[in-house]
This record gives structure tokens, sequence and C-alpha cells, in this order.
């Protein structure tokens, strides 16, 4: 067997163990010869918010969801022929096709005997369904490239053609506030974003780190044949042309009772997969990614369905807290909107929550604003990037979105007392941005102010913070105006957040002076 090269990687927490409402392991059935090809699908969610995906999943797919015993996973199964809708779920960050689960893996104490077990494996595992359905993943993303490309050139086409009057009594800056939109929307990003993709060896999707969990990718090189249908383990040339196809293996070890690393197990497993298939490696352009989860004694082996992560399809202009926009979308459904809502995001930084709330629910009208300028601005770029985006969609003129955005002041908002029936925002940490300090002023002006605008009985309210001592000190002051409903526990970035919501009371808040 050929050296396997396996790489380092820092701390993730994983689940891997799926278990439906009666309490019975998910696994793909084979499918039997001339039946519906179907998959069970795994797909990383915010964690906390794993009912709200499950409630997504059944209402747009009619599929039951089994959730992870571990925070930040569910599985479901669908026809493969649904795939397409799959990618559009808005709360999932990445999905992947179940080869395999096993709820109760024994693992030998000796490193050499677990790890040849776990080599001895991949010759056991039922492959050839999970691949027709990679296969057939990788022929929809390579149709909606061709799609893109094709929009992409007819717009370029469409700005020759135009004489250029329009944009004579512009300034500078707006004139480049547009090409930096139209550069994002074609997929260029800043250097410097905070939310750009995590590199190999950082912490998994959710950002949690513990001490007893790691990372790693491992490598192997050897030639295959083309062709979808050729069948595991052959990996003999198929007819016609024939293509090399590359793979990486990425392993998720969580707990301290293996004997292994996580990168001796991607590398062994990666050496037995090369071996199997005969499929060369390659650590950044590969074509298969293949998953091994090990969670305690659970194990589960997938194949990546997703490049990069789902939730940064909106933005484009990144600020230094970047909210992603599955976990916005988590909380926009958290508070139910409703039909002509009016939905204002207070402190909105670049835009996540309101520009997923305008897209997905574009019958209410969302409201956008922040007290920085520059905030404001990178808001007004990604709405900018998303107008061109839909455009580019439906090869014509943008149909608009629901969204406007302004500059203004948290603690004194230019709008009417008791207008607006949903607030929705991402509350300063005191981290990043502000203080911790500061947060004991603003937090309670906050509340004020919010109590002020929302409308009295039938109002609510969904804040994230992770400053949670500070946030139920202010709460306390003013439960006269706000009563905690519901409170979802979740992970930003390695920080232990909360996502509060809170109804409005009856009580009328005090009127606020007229501005003019």
């Amino acid at each position: 067997m050929a050296e396997a090269d396996g790489g380092a990687g820092a701390a993730t927490a994983t689940a891997t163990a799926t278990v439906t409402a009666e309490g019975a392991a998910l696994a793909p059935a084979p499918a039997e010869e001339g039946a519906e090809l179907a998959a069970v699908i795994g797909a990383t969610v915010p964690t906390g918010f794993e009912l709200t995906a499950a409630e997504e999943v059944q209402e747009k797919l009619g599929s039951a969801c089994g959730i992870s015993r571990d925070r930040g996973k569910i599985y479901f199964e669908v026809p493969a022929r649904s795939l397409p809708q799959v990618h559009r779920l808005r709360s999932v960050d990445n999905l992947f096709v179940v080869v395999q689960e096993f709820k109760d893996y024994q693992f030998k104490e000796n490193k050499e005997d677990a790890l040849k077990d776990l080599e001895d494996l991949v010759k056991k595992l039922p492959w050839t369904d999970p691949l027709k359905v990679w296969e057939l993943n990788n022929s929809l993303k390579k149709k909606k490239t061709k799609r893109k490309k094709h929009n992409l050139q007819s717009t370029a086409s469409k700005e020759k053609l135009n004489d250029g009057g329009e944009e004579e009594g512009t300034d500078q800056k707006d004139a480049s506030n547009r090409e930096d939109c139209a550069q994002n929307a074609a997929g260029a990003e800043p250097a410097g974003s905070q939310d750009a993709e995590k590199t190999q060896g950082e912490a998994s999707q959710n950002g949690e780190e513990e001490e007893d969990n790691e990372h790693s990718d491992a490598k192997a090189e050897l030639q295959a044949g083309s062709g979808s249908e050729t069948k595991a383990g052959e990996g003999e040339k198929g007819e016609g042309e024939a293509k090399v196809l590359k793979f990486r293996v990425t392993c998720n070890r969580a707990g301290d009772k293996h004997s292994f690393t996580s990168n001796e197990a991607a590398r062994d497993f990666g050496g037995a997969v090369q071996e199997h298939f005969q499929w060369k490696a390659d650590m950044t352009n590969f074509d298969v990614e293949v998953l091994l989860n090990i969670h305690n004694n659970e194990v589960v082996v997938g194949i990546a369905l997703t490049e990069e992560s789902l939730h940064r399809r909106n933005i484009t202009h990144f600020g230094p807290t970047t909210l992603r926009s599955t976990l916005a979308y988590g909380m926009l459904r958290l508070c139910d909107p409703q039909p002509t809502d009016i939905i204002v995001d207070p402190m909105c930084g670049t835009g996540a929550i309101p520009i997923e709330g305008a897209t997905e629910w574009p019958s209410c009208y969302h409201i956008a604003g922040d007290n920085n300028p520059q905030a404001v601005k990178r808001t007004a770029n990604n709405i900018c990037s998303l107008l061109k985006k839909n455009e580019s969609k439906e090869s014509g003129t943008s149909l608009g979105i629901p969204l406007d955005i302004m500059q203004w002041d948290i603690c004194n908002l230019p709008l009417r007392t008791g207008s607006v029936d949903i607030i929705v925002t991402d509350m300063p940490f005191g981290k990043r941005i502000g203080s911790k300090k500061k947060n004991w002023d603003l937090y309670p002006a906050c509340l004020m102010e919010m109590g002020r605008i929302c409308t009295p009985g039938t109002g609510r309210a969904v804040l994230l913070t992770q400053d949670k001592k500070c946030f139920a000190k202010a709460l306390s002051r003013l439960g006269h105006i706000w009563r905690k409903g519901q409170t979802v526990w979740v992970n930003v970035g390695g920080l232990h957040a909360a996502v509060y919501l809170l109804r409005r009371t009856w009580e009328r808040a005090e009127e606020k002076r007229s501005f003019w």
C-alpha cells in the first residue's frame, strides 16, 4: 500500500450519532434494481437550531429528520432527485451523503489493531449508491456553474452596450461601489473577510473547540478510471477518455478514549480508500471528499456534497462580526414572521439578518439600520450584490427586495411608537465591538427603545448576545415591557451565546419627544 500523507489539524467538536424519534440509527438502504435512488443526507446546522432545521426539512422536503445526539447535525432521507431542493435549504451549513453509520463501534485498545480495523472497514462499506448520489450532485453543480458563467457574460455584454449615460451624474465613490458589487456578485470576496471559509486545520463549521477533539486530513495517490457507473473497488478505466479522480479524507474525532489521533485515523483510512478505489489524492483540488466522523464509539462515514458552507450565500462585503446567514434564518424563523409584518434590525452590521429576511419572507417589510456609517455602507453593498445576482438569474431587470437601510442611533430611533411588529438583531458582545462595560448602559437603553417602537401585546423580539449576565440584568429592569419566552443556546465562533425570544407586554412605553 502506498504511503498516505496526513496533516495535523486543530480541535473540532463533531456529532455522529443519528437518532430518530424511535431511537433507531439512520442508515442508507441499498437501492433495489429498478428502484429510485434514495440518499440519507447529513447536514451541519447552527448549534441550538437543530429543531428549526428539522422543521424546515419537514416543511420543504416532506422528510422526517433524525437529530444528532451531539449538537450541530441532522439526518434525513430523500430521493436523489430532490438534491437541488436540499441545496436550497436555508438552515444548513454543509451537506454530505451517509455511506454508513455505526452506533456502537468497538475500537481495539491497541493502536495498531484499531487502525487496522478502520482500514479493513473500507472494503465492507456500501459505497455504490452514495457514490452515485455524489456523481449526481456533481453534475448539478457543473450545470449551475455553466448557467452562472453564461449569465455573467450576458450581464457584461449589456454593460458594454450601455452608453454610460446613467453614471455621468454620479460621484467616483458610488461608481466604485457599484464595481465592488459587480465583482462580489461574480464570486470575489475581500481577502481580509472575517467570515471567509475556514482553512485546513481550523475549527469545524460550528466553531466549537474542545481539548479532546481533533481534525485532520489524509491523502493518498493512485489513478482511477472515469465514469460514475464504475463499481466500488474496481478502479478500472471506463469507456472513452480516462479521468483521474482525486480525493481527500477528512477525519473529525471527538473523545478521549481512543488510542489513535485523528491524523493517524485519516492517514490509514485514506490509505485504504486509495487502495480500494485506485483514486489519486489532492489536498486542495480534490473531486471527492470522504468524511470519517468519530464521536466516542459512534462512527459515520460520508461523502461531502458541498465544497463551501451554504451560509455564505448572501454576504459579499464582510465586517468584523458578520453573522452567518444560516443563524440569521434560525433567528427569524423563531419569531414566526407573518405577511405584512414590519421587521427591524436596529444594529444590522453587514445586513445578514435583514437580507436573509427579505429573501425568505418577501411579504414582510424589512428595515435595517446601524450607528456606524461603515456598517451601513457594507449592508448597502451587500444589498446591491444581491440585486445584481437576482438580475443575472432572471436575465433582466431585478424586481427589488422589500428592504431599506439607514444610519441611526439605536437609543433614539426615528420610528413611531408601537409601529414595529418584530425586532431581530445581533447585539454587541463587548469583545470585537464595544466593551462589556459599555454594555451595562447600552443594553437597558436598547431594550427600552425597542419596547417603545414594538407593538404592545403582539410584538416580539429575537436578540442574540454573548453578554448573558448584562442582558439578564437589563431585562430584569424592564420586566414590565418585555417577557422572556424561549432561550436557544448557540455557539458563535467558539463563543457560547444565547438567542432570546422576548414578547412585548401590553404596558405602554414612554412616548419619545419629537425629532423636529
